[in-house]
């Protein structure tokens, strides 16, 4: 089995049968990339089928010369993934990064912005101009429903229920979630939507996109977080921000503020509860006025 043909199949799985995103493919994809340009490099000359453990063991000892444990961690993983599909389709009887462990990286929490800073930040928007409009419509979303920004890019007019106060988000695998939304971000969406949106010549296939480039095409990644970082520049933030700060921002508030966990796992669209509880690192404040309050020994 030459590579060219397993990677094509891995990635065919990764899309129909685990319903991951091109992004994420494309991250799985290049795990597997960095690994034959090691084989290339060191003419080694191996399958998917015979690479062994210590070949994986010289690649992992190579990039561990380059990148820092959280991307080495990020690899790993990367590739035992690979394997194990290899195994799973009985294309192998083992795979060679079991016995691997991944380098502890501690728990990076996530960076977020104050209350003050957000205000900072739409308050620089240029608001004279019709992209302002939209740019402070994109802002109060990151912000007011913790939307990831795939999620942010794709949103629809049609998703949009406004009379119920929610959104419709689809997010990774395709699965949909109703986010909450506030009467002041409906204002602004509105805003866009009825005095902007409506005099751009949008192009075919682009009628239902809410958040549109001058040209009626959708925005892409890239242009929300350059966005973002021009913004940060004007207010002359030190910070390293990028869209999904503002998710992180949204997380964090609703917990300071004494939100339910489960309820901001529900919003965020996290599978598992345990990817929620980084949160209860952020900031611990709270959970001495949660004992003083609840407890009945206080």
């Amino acid at each position: 089995m030459k590579w060219n043909i397993a990677l094509n199949d891995y990635q065919n799985y990764l899309k129909i049968e685990r319903g991951l995103s091109e992004n994420s493919i494309s991250s799985y994809s290049l795990d597997i990339q960095k690994l034959l340009l090691f084989l290339e490099t060191n003419k080694i000359v191996t399958s998917p089928i015979q690479i062994d453990k210590h070949i994986v063991q010289q690649f992992i000892y190579e990039i561990s010369k380059d990148v820092n444990p959280r991307s080495q961690a990020r690899i790993i993983s990367g590739l035992k993934s690979f394997f194990n599909y290899l195994v799973f389709e009985d294309y192998r009887i083992d795979n060679p990064l079991e016995l691997i462990e991944s380098p502890k990286t501690g728990r990076k929490l996530p960076d977020t912005l104050s209350e003050d800073e957000i205000n900072d930040l739409i308050a620089a928007i240029n608001l004279s101009t019709p992209e302002g409009e939209r740019n402070r419509a994109i802002l109060e979303t990151l912000y007011g429903c913790g939307v990831r920004v795939s999620e942010l890019i794709n949103l629809k007019i049609s998703d949009l229920f406004f009379e119920e106060d929610f959104i419709k988000v689809t997010g990774k695998g395709d699965k949909q979630r109703f986010v909450p939304i506030s009467d002041i971000n409906k204002k602004y969406i509105n805003l866009y939507k009825n005095e902007i949106r409506v005099h751009l010549n949008i192009q075919k296939g682009f009628e239902d996109i809410l958040f549109l480039n001058r040209r009626g095409r959708q925005l892409t990644r890239a242009m929300i977080f350059t966005i973002i970082k021009q913004l940060a520049i004007k207010i002359d933030l030190k910070k390293t921000i990028s869209p999904h700060t503002f998710r992180h921002s949204f997380a964090t508030h609703l917990l300071e503020n004494g939100a339910d966990l489960r309820a901001i796992q529900q919003m965020l669209g996290h599978e598992s509860i345990t990817t929620t509880e980084v949160y209860m690192h952020v900031d611990r404040s709270h959970l001495a006025q949660v004992l003083n309050e609840f407890h009945p020994r206080k």
